[in-house]
């Protein structure tokens, strides 16, 4: 289950050497995130009205290779596991060109607005229910 989103890096990402600031990819992981739940159905917002948040209570990234003022980037995100209350996620980012430049994680908590662990609601119980299937059948 992935989605690859694209962009291209402004001048605003970048240092004076016009390399971007390590910090940017998290900010990418999250376009990727965002963009691979609306095609699946899913809103932050729509989320959240029903009083359910996922705030990130783990991430991690390993950097390959440095994106540079306007290269166009290729973000992957896939969801990883659904178990519990929680939910991660994977990521790749590259270069329009294939270069390998970042991957990396996070994981997420289904929380109440009082942050504490809330079950998930149906759709994304039922997401997982089909994740778990996917296994079975070995895709």
């Amino acid at each position: 289950m992935e989605h690859v989103a694209t962009l291209r890096v402004i001048y605003g990402d970048t240092d004076a050497a016009g390399i971007v600031y390590y910090g940017h990819y998290l900010r990418w992981f999250e376009v990727g995130r965002a963009e691979l739940m609306r095609r699946k159905g899913f809103s932050y917002r729509e989320t959240m009205e029903q009083g359910v948040l996922l705030p990130v209570i783990e991430a991690g990234a390993s950097y390959h290779a440095s994106a540079k003022y306007d290269d166009v980037l290729r973000i992957h995100a896939e969801i990883r596991e659904i178990r519990g209350v929680r939910l991660a996620f994977g990521y790749r980012i590259e270069r329009d060109d294939g270069t390998l430049l970042v991957t990396g994680h996070t994981v997420h908590a289904f929380t109440g607005r009082d942050g504490k662990p809330v079950r998930p609601p149906a759709a994304f119980r039922a997401l997982s229910l089909s994740n778990d299937k996917s296994r079975e059948k070995g895709v």
